[in-house]
């Protein structure tokens, strides 16, 4: 019988259209990559073909996009529709991209956005691909012990997945079972998934391994994820859950606040005490798709890194909305997050010039949105660049680090009524910074707080919904209806199933 795969067959057609998986593939009684009777070291290689999904895919030779968790088309999404940054038309055109940015810039996005897309099936891929690992898991010849560790693991990346769409889309199918000829899935609800995150999470952490393993799902990445969860509980749920978020936070051990605040976005950041979970990029390893920094760089930027002017492309795209760079204080050092004036070149020892002759010096303010000077804007400048640089950078994408769990339980202390208690921690990551001590603590102090030391980790529209300021008027945006609190069900995804439903105001 001739089946339908997509993703390893494990959402069928209706939500992974379009993606690398050839949708027209024969699939007779054999799984793909099949692990019957195989042993724990030969099914190693499996279990970490579902970590590499992190790394994300393009399907961009089949009409798609770059499903990159770096890339314009995933990382913008975040981004973009928050006070953190903006990717402005410059002038003649550039980055117009039939308004798909605008449409994120002033919160007017619709289901037809191709960004909203891209975002859904990077995550249904990757829970495709698990699906299928646990089930050639659990059918392998592996010994009870290791095969409990593979599926605690499998699981939490799972969850990692459904944590994302719960925070994006929020009323999510729910596929968990990897099966030929399945049905089309309906919505769960917000809660639903809140709920599936939170009972995957609690019952497989205990039984992850305590040590630390770089880019691996521990216990601490477990604990991690389920304090964010708690800390954004009254927005998914309606009921905050601060003690839980409190209590999740003191079971992440192991992990310190390093000194350098930069030292986890170094190119061997991997060295880094304080990264908790990442994924890693090499690109002697044939790793792709980590190519932030070419989104934000002038296209000359090339001869300020390098002498010969051999530093990979760069695109001119992202940078910070306008008012980011002067809320830092001058001594903050993590203002360095943020590239800003005139750019020398290494050769000539003088300011770059662009096309038009004019210098390539950025400025914080972005005159107009629609026809922005290609010098406009403040640039992500957080991980470490270098001259040898590749097009596929090797800095590992930090996905949690140790400080948003101190940010964390200090935030749910302060809501939880225990200001005395959150303040030390909230000075900890000042001190850090070169900062001196605040004597009290306020929301807004919080929530500047959380600003600056997470600039360009991909954090910041979940924060400005929890503290509401999402909602309010900024830089080129008016007041937004709550609704879009929640992204829509990409349009594709929706004609492609008729079970699904749409999110309230699409």
């Amino acid at each position: 019988m001739k089946t339908k795969i997509l993703s390893l067959l494990a959402l069928a057609a209706l939500l992974t259209v379009s993606s690398c998986t050839d949708l027209d593939e024969t699939v007779y009684d054999k799984k793909p990559m099949d692990g019957t009777g195989k042993s724990e070291k030969e099914m190693q290689p499996v279990i970490s073909g579902a970590y590499t999904t992190l790394r994300g895919f393009s399907d961009a030779d089949k009409g798609g996009t770059n499903c990159y968790p770096t890339g314009e088309f995933v990382f913008f999404v975040n981004e973009c529709v928050s006070d953190e940054a903006t990717i402005p038309t410059r002038v003649g055109g550039d980055w117009g991209d039939g308004g798909r940015y605008r449409e994120l810039q002033h919160h007017t996005w619709t289901p037809n956005n191709v960004l909203f897309s891209a975002n859904w099936k990077y995550c249904y891929q990757g829970i495709a691909t698990i699906n299928s690992v646990i089930a050639q898991v659990n059918e392998s010849a592996m010994g009870e012990a290791a095969r409990k560790k593979a599926d605690a693991e499998l699981r939490g990346l799972r969850a990692y997945y459904y944590s994302l769409l719960l925070d994006q889309f929020g009323n999510v199918p729910l596929v968990t079972e990897f099966k030929k000829d399945a049905e089309y899935p309906t919505n769960a609800s917000r809660a639903e998934v809140f709920k599936f995150v939170e009972d995957e999470l609690k019952a497989i952490a205990d039984v992850l391994p305590a040590e630390k393993t770089y880019s691996k799902f521990t216990r601490g990445v477990a604990y991690s994820l389920l304090a964010r969860l708690y800390l954004n509980a009254e927005v998914y749920t309606g009921t905050a859950r601060w003690q839980d978020c409190i209590d999740a936070c003191d079971k992440v051990s192991g992990y310190i606040i390093e000194d350098n605040y930069f030292q986890s976005f170094k190119t061997n950041n991997e060295i880094s005490n304080e990264i908790i979970f990442s994924v890693p990029y090499d690109h002697k390893s044939g790793t792709v798709g980590n190519y932030l920094a070419s989104m934000t760089y002038h296209y000359e930027q090339k001869y300020a890194f390098s002498l010969s002017g051999s530093y990979p492309w760069c695109g001119n795209g992202i940078c910070a909305q306008p008012g980011l760079y002067s809320s830092f204080d001058a001594n903050d050092v993590r203002r360095n997050s943020l590239l800003i004036g005139p750019q020398i070149s290494l050769s000539t020892g003088e300011v770059i010039k662009m096309a038009n002759g004019m210098p390539l010096d950025y400025t914080e303010e972005i005159t107009t949105f629609l026809e922005s000077p290609q010098n406009e804007g403040a640039r992500l400048h957080k991980y470490e660049v270098r001259a040898d640089d590749q097009w596929e950078r090797d800095n590992d994408l930090v996905l949690i680090r140790y400080a948003e769990v101190v940010m964390s339980k200090a935030e749910a202390l302060f809501r939880a009524g225990k200001a005395s208690e959150a303040l030390p921690l909230v000075n900890e990551l000042r001190g850090r910074a070169g900062l001196s001590d605040l004597g009290t603590l306020t929301l807004e102090a919080l929530d500047t707080e959380w600003r600056h030391e997470f600039v360009f980790e991909g954090l910041r529209r979940t924060v400005n919904i929890r503290f509401g300021t999402f909602f309010e008027a900024w830089w080129q945006k008016e007041a937004s209806d709550k609704t879009r609190g929640l992204y829509p069900i990409p349009a594709s995804q929706m004609q492609l199933n008729p079970n699904l439903k749409q999110n309230p105001g699409y």
